[in-house]
């Protein structure tokens, strides 16, 4: 029964990828391997600018790092104006690429160099060829004395959000401030569709709402550690039974924090995946050996893509 149950969810989402190339890709590895760990990416809407997070090896930093694209070519990465002194994380651009939210320990103001929980923030700008502003806290009532990470504003600007309620005795669960006569209204956890007693965070929701996917941790139809599930929003405004979206996109390590690029119609995500062999045939040169040590898929957080078309139907 098991084997069906996992064979329904693989011919679920096999229509939502690309039949020419379903492959998981690395994204931009020339520029990611660069650092020891990079996840949480945000890509403006014309596609010109990507901007993700890059940590220490043990996660100790963590900073928001930017690329962008000239004359069809990447530039050098560099750190954005703002970031760089706090742990800086899961960047999410507003639709005109002029706002950019993200997840930060940084204190209030600048009379304190002290970290505090982590808050969403904000950054604007002019153009995408302006300097961003300093950063503005969202304040309440998104921003509470618990952490609230991995924003993500829809077209209503309604704004979702993971927070790490501990009053509740869960653990993290992906909550819903909607936009409503132009403020925002006390949190909400979404249903037990896609929430549970265990851990559920780092949700990306379609810019209309209509579906969401997110990371749930060591659920009984995983394939290990964290998987990226997929819920659709029902005719009558409820979320549906959230499934795993099947090895096309999960492996046995880590699986998080997706973003869905419309315009170029694939879904990008962190991963943790590894191809180390376990055992080697033949001994290894020192260019073998270091060269396995420095594969892309080494364990180490990276970020992949793979087409995807949302459908509707489902």
């Amino acid at each position: 029964m098991k084997h069906l149950i996992f064979l329904s969810f693989v011919f679920s989402f096999s229509h939502l990828f690309s039949q020419s190339e379903i492959n998981v890709n690395p994204f931009l590895p020339e520029i990611i391997s660069e650092f020891p760990n990079v996840r949480d990416i945000a890509i403006t809407p014309s596609n010109n600018e990507v901007v993700f997070s890059a940590q220490s090896v043990m996660g100790e930093l963590s900073a928001l790092i930017t690329v962008k694209k000239t004359q069809n070519a990447w530039s050098e990465p560099k750190i954005v104006s703002f970031s760089g002194q706090f742990f800086d994380i899961e960047p999410f651009f507003s639709e005109d690429g002029l706002t950019l939210y993200f997840a930060s320990n940084r204190p209030l103001n600048d009379t304190s160099n002290t970290s505090k929980d982590f808050d969403i923030w904000y950054v604007n700008r002019a153009s995408e060829n302006s300097e961003w502003s300093e950063p503005i806290n969202l304040g309440a009532p998104i921003n509470t004395e618990m952490d609230e990470f991995y924003p993500v504003i829809t077209a209503t600007k309604n704004i979702y959000f993971t927070l790490d309620n501990k009053a509740l005795k869960r653990k993290d669960d992906i909550y819903v401030s909607e936009f409503i006569n132009g403020n925002y209204t006390t949190p909400k956890a979404l249903s037990d569709q896609i929430n549970s007693e265990g851990y559920e965070f780092n949700a990306f929701i379609s810019n209309d709402e209509s579906f969401i996917i997110y990371t749930c941790y060591n659920r009984p139809d995983g394939f290990g550690s964290g998987d990226l599930y997929m819920s659709h929003k029902m005719d009558n405004g409820q979320w549906s039974l959230s499934k795993n979206m099947g090895e096309l996109v999960n492996s046995t390590k880590m699986d998080y924090c997706p973003f869905v690029n419309p315009s170029s119609q694939k879904l990008y995500f962190t991963s943790k995946r590894n191809s180390t062999p376990s055992s080697i045939e033949k001994k290894l040169t020192i260019d073998d050996f270091q060269s396995l040590l420095h594969s892309y898929s080494n364990g180490l957080s990276r970020l992949y893509s793979i087409p995807f078309t949302d459908s509707k139907k489902y």
